[in-house]
């Protein structure tokens, strides 16, 4: 069950009502694979890497009753994140599992771990539902992309978004988002890439902006009650990620059941050890990372509930 310092979570450093999210359905089940991963990105909200075990890697025998659970509960996709997915050795075997009952949408950095088990991924096509990829791209320019991933890994990215359109799977980028950047003029540098390497240039683009580090403590404004309702609407709360998925990861060996995507590293978003244990469970903007949600709209979902 979470874990509450119930002044901190009720409350902001002010004394105000803190806001909140109230969960309206399960649409979207998200799987942490683990945080190992084949890089070591300085700039990983998970702070994945080579090796990496603050999250455990899944096995089929962990998610299968978080699938079969979902699936009673009416959700709709299947999505999952690492680190790496493709570096757990287990991930064809719960992909083919879960597109029996789903669509499916896996993120990825798209370098060696993907593209050498792009033989095993085949298959997976003529499965009863869609799997898509979301490859990421950090910039438009190689050189920045590589800054931070390493020499070669963006054209390595391009070659598997490639490869995974010809193959006739869903692919769309996750990006970078810098602070008071041009956005239109930044996806029209992606569309232009995009055209050159012959792959449909109104995919979807995804883009963050920094979460910095697991467990950093960031000076961002407290979201309240009065936030939530002055500069959002019920629909725009509805949108929310907290509102219509949840996260499921290994912890210390447990599977647990987390709010969102990006809280994993705060137990107080930990909401038991089943799907239905946490439905309906109030959210709390208390995470400095629900500010971004707030601010700028980030989420790590396509769907938007829907």
């Amino acid at each position: 069950m979470p874990v509450h310092a119930n002044d901190e979570w009720l409350e902001t450093r002010l004394g105000e009502r803190r806001g909140y999210i109230q969960p309206h359905t399960l649409s979207e089940l998200w799987f942490h694979t683990g945080t190992a991963c084949n890089l070591a990105c300085p700039f990983c909200f998970e702070g994945s890497k080579p090796g990496d075990g603050r999250l455990g890697h899944v096995t089929l025998g962990d998610v299968r009753p978080f699938v079969d659970e979902a699936v009673e509960l009416g959700v709709r996709q299947f999505s999952f994140t690492g680190g790496e997915p493709f570096v757990n050795r287990d991930i064809v075997r719960i992909l083919a599992y879960t597109l029996d009952r789903a669509r499916c949408l896996v993120l990825s950095n798209g370098v060696d771990a993907l593209t050498q088990r792009l033989e095993q991924i085949e298959p997976l096509r003529a499965s009863a539902h869609s799997l898509a990829f979301r490859i990421s791209i950090d910039h438009s320019d190689e050189a920045l992309h590589d800054a931070g991933r390493g020499a070669g890994n963006f054209a390595k990215a391009w070659t598997a978004l490639r490869e995974l359109h010809a193959r006739g799977f869903k692919v769309s980028i996750a990006r970078q988002m810098a602070p008071n950047e041009d956005g239109a003029g930044v996806e029209a540098a992606y569309r232009d890439l995009l055209r050159r390497h012959g792959v449909p240039e109104d995919l979807t683009l995804v883009a963050f902006p920094d979460f910095g580090a697991p467990g950093a403590q960031r000076d961002v404004p407290d979201v309240t009650e009065s936030c939530m309702t002055r500069f959002q609407t019920e629909a725009t709360r509805r949108e929310f990620m907290c509102a219509y998925s949840k996260m499921v990861v290994k912890q210390g060996g447990r599977m647990r059941v987390y709010a969102c995507t990006l809280v994993d590293d705060d137990p107080a978003y930990d909401q038991g050890a089943t799907l239905r244990e946490s439905l309906g469970m109030r959210v709390r903007l208390k995470h400095p990372r629900c500010y971004s949600c707030f601010r700028y709209g980030a989420s790590c979902s396509e769907t938007r509930g829907h």
